[in-house]
C-alpha cells in the first residue's frame, strides 16, 4: 500500500506504528494522533509471526494505531535487493497476520546512523545503545514517512 493511502484511510484521531525489522529485534515506533511526530515505543523480540502479530495487534488496539510503517532496506543507491524482498513480504504476511495495513518506507541507513549519533552525540555505552537503538531507527522511519504525509488543505 502507499503510504498517502495509508494515511487517507486512517480515522481522525488515529495513530501509525512504526517498524524496524531488525534480525533479532523489531523496533517500534509511534506517531502522535496528529501525524506530526514520531516517537519510540518499545521492541519485540523477533520469532514467529503469529505471536509477533499478536503482540503488534494488542498494541496497536491499546495505542488507536489504524496503521503500520515499516523499513524499506534499499541499496545504498536505491534499488530493490533481496533484503527489501524479505522486508516487504515479511510485512504483507505481517499486515495480514495482524488485519492492519502498512506502508513501506525507504529505510537505509537509519540503525547505522541512530547508532553513530547514540555513540557519538549522546556519548552511550555499547550495552545501553543496544537497548535503545532499535526503537529509536523506528523512530527515524516513522519521522520520516510523517514528514512527507499528506496534510488537510
Amino acid at each position: 500500500m502507499a503510504f498517502s493511502d495509508l494515511v487517507t484511510g486512517l480515522r481522525p484521531g488515529q495513530r501509525l506504528l512504526g517498524i524496524d525489522p531488525g534480525r533479532r529485534t523489531i523496533g517500534l515506533a509511534l506517531s502522535d494522533a496528529g501525524l506530526r511526530l514520531a516517537g519510540p515505543y518499545g521492541e519485540l523480540r523477533r520469532g514467529k509471526l503469529a505471536p509477533m502479530a499478536e503482540a503488534i495487534r494488542r498494541i496497536a488496539a491499546r495505542e488507536e494505531a489504524g496503521g503500520l510503517v515499516v523499513g524499506l532496506p534499499l541499496t545504498m543507491d536505491g534499488t530493490f535487493g533481496p533484503a527489501a524482498q524479505a522486508a516487504r513480504d515479511w510485512a504483507r504476511d505481517l499486515s495480514d497476520a495482524a488485519g492492519l495495513p502498512a506502508a513501506m518506507w525507504d529505510e537505509r541507513l537509519t540503525t547505522e546512523e541512530t547508532q553513530e549519533f547514540l555513540t557519538h552525540e549522546a556519548d552511550l555505552g555499547r550495552k545501553r545503545r543496544a537497548a535503545i537503538v532499535d526503537r529509536l531507527a523506528a523512530a527515524r522511519i516513522l519521522q520520516a514517512a510523517l514528514d512527507h504525509a499528506p496534510r488537510p488543505a
